[in-house]
């Protein structure tokens, strides 16, 4: 043993190298021992009874040895010895059970069939594995982020119970293998882009100008990741409906407080589009034994806040949970959520906004304190991004006018016969209130049928262009003291046909 590592040294490092390599565990094996560490973690935990969760329970750290041979704790495997960490176990399982997650299914989803590894188009070097059933991610992180993660915890649990429907990120489960002298950490998230679903167009947007580019390298990707600078050329914005933007903002702005708040800068909105109008629709190879969602809230449309509704309802197996929008002339599934919060504002990213500050402009760079980037952040999307849709001016006024047309044919067709006399001595009354008789297109909403005529045509379109100003005179008699003629002659019938047509026939202009 010492000869060998004595020759081993002393002809150089070509030897050691060697040896590290062959140690070292394929891409296979790694796959294969995260899954059985995840099988065995879960499956452990289904002894430990429920209970609330403490606050001690964030901070545990449960390490177990799983050697190839088995042991009386742990099953034998054809993948090479390895070390497990499981990180807050009951806190995680506290999560899954919030989102509905069962152990059956979570263990089904990722030790079932092999992962499916994915690309990474970002600057980190992390992986990326995807379930075979497209509900899961499980994405490699650094030891800082693992460790950033285990003390946001408490926070994340606080504000997970607060508001379940959320863009943030779902997490889990945080895992740590040590194999063949490789350690790598993972967490288990929810999957923002479906692959089941065709994304014609994939962005990472942060919010900022500075080398917000995609590569060439990756536009020359069959689906490449684009980023801001690239949207602004490539789309006018993607325009939603009155109430889906509502609620898409107010999910927006509420997640961004709460990274603010955790002082997290750097995240950034992944984005797909599926485009409802091109033939066929592609889709990847979802499972067909899947039977319903196992996840709540997972889907773009269940994350944002308030009562969406989809103007044209369709199966969930046909949207996948896409939020409907337009661009132009096309139907639109928007996939997102925001992603990469596991960059805190610390010491190292002051100095690199520093430097970058120097060279640029400090407020166009990604890198910026918390508060700054939030608003950044909101400002982008909200004016950029996602747009309303307005209803055209010329419509909402015909539909006006055809509605007060409406209301005034129908309030005179309820007066009977029998209060005709009447309503002419209201009139006669009206008439001596100045001396001067009113002509109709001033006469106030509530005179009766009787002293209203329209001599042609043109007085009727003059009667409608000036029905504002003819409701404004109606509101200003409604509204001022009773005048002494109509103070005690108006009777029950007719208060109800002056309130139906002042009231009734019309929505307020911001509803």
């Amino acid at each position: 043993m010492s000869t060998a590592t004595v020759d081993s040294v002393g002809r150089g490092t070509k030897a050691s190298k060697a040896s590290k390599d062959h140690k070292k565990p394929t891409a296979a094996a790694l796959k294969g021992a995260i899954q059985l560490g995840i099988g065995y973690a879960v499956g452990n935990l289904s002894s430990k009874p429920d209970r609330d969760v403490l606050m001690q329970d964030f901070s545990v750290v449960e390490t177990v040895f799983l050697p190839s041979e088995g042991s009386n704790l742990t099953p034998a495997h054809h993948f090479p010895d390895f070390r497990l960490k499981t990180y807050a176990p009951l806190a995680f399982r506290y999560f899954r059970e919030l989102f509905g997650i069962k152990p059956d299914d979570y263990l089904y989803s990722i030790c079932n069939e092999p992962l499916i590894e994915l690309s990474n188009p970002g600057a980190s070097s992390s992986w990326f594995y995807l379930t075979s059933d497209d509900e899961f991610i499980i994405k490699t992180v650094q030891h800082k982020e693992a460790e950033f993660l285990q003390k946001l915890l408490p926070g994340y649990y606080m504000n997970l119970n607060q508001n379940p429907r959320t863009l943030l990120p779902k997490f889990y489960g945080l895992y740590c293998i040590q194999c063949g002298g490789v350690t790598i950490r993972v967490v288990v998230m929810n999957n923002v882009l479906p692959r089941a679903m065709k994304m014609h167009y994939k962005y990472d947007l942060k919010g900022s100008s500075y080398k917000r580019r995609a590569s060439r390298k990756e536009r020359v990707k069959p689906c490449p990741t684009f980023k801001d600078l690239d949207f602004q050329e490539m789309h006018e914005g993607l325009h939603f409906d009155l109430d889906t933007y509502n609620a898409l903002m107010k999910t927006l702005q509420r997640d961004c407080r709460v990274l603010e708040s955790f002082k997290i800068m750097d995240y950034s909105l992944l984005l797909g589009i599926h485009i409802l109008d091109r033939k066929p629709l592609v889709r990847g190879n979802r499972c067909d034994s899947r039977k319903g969602q196992k996840v709540l809230y997972s889907t773009a449309l269940e994350s944002i806040q308030g009562s969406v509704k989809d103007p044209e309802p369709v199966a969930d197996d046909d949207t996948l949970g896409g939020i409907p929008a337009k661009h132009k002339d096309e139907s639109l599934l928007i996939f997102l959520g925001i992603i990469d919060i596991l960059q805190s504002y610390r010491f190292i990213k002051k100095v690199e906004h520093s430097w970058k500050a120097l060279v640029h402009d400090g407020d166009t760079v990604s890198v910026h304190r918390p508060s700054f980037y939030a608003d950044r952040f909101l400002k982008f999307m909200g004016s950029t991004v996602f747009k309303k849709i307005h209803p055209l001016r010329g419509t909402s006024s015909k539909r006006k006018r055809n509605s007060l047309h409406a209301s005034k044919s129908a309030s005179q067709e309820i007066l009977s016969p029998q209060t005709d006399k009447k309503d002419e001595k209201k009139a006669q009354s009206m008439e001596n209130l100045d001396g001067n008789r009113y002509t109709s297109f001033k006469q106030p909403d509530l005179l009766p049928q009787s002293a209203v005529t329209f001599e042609s045509a043109q007085n009727e379109e003059e009667d409608i262009e000036n029905s504002e100003d003819r409701r404004a005179s109606s509101s200003t008699i409604a509204l001022d003291e009773p005048l002494p003629s109509l103070s005690r002659s108006l009777s029950d019938t007719e208060l109800d046909v002056y309130l139906h047509h002042t009231v009734s026939p019309r929505r307020p202009s911001w509803s």
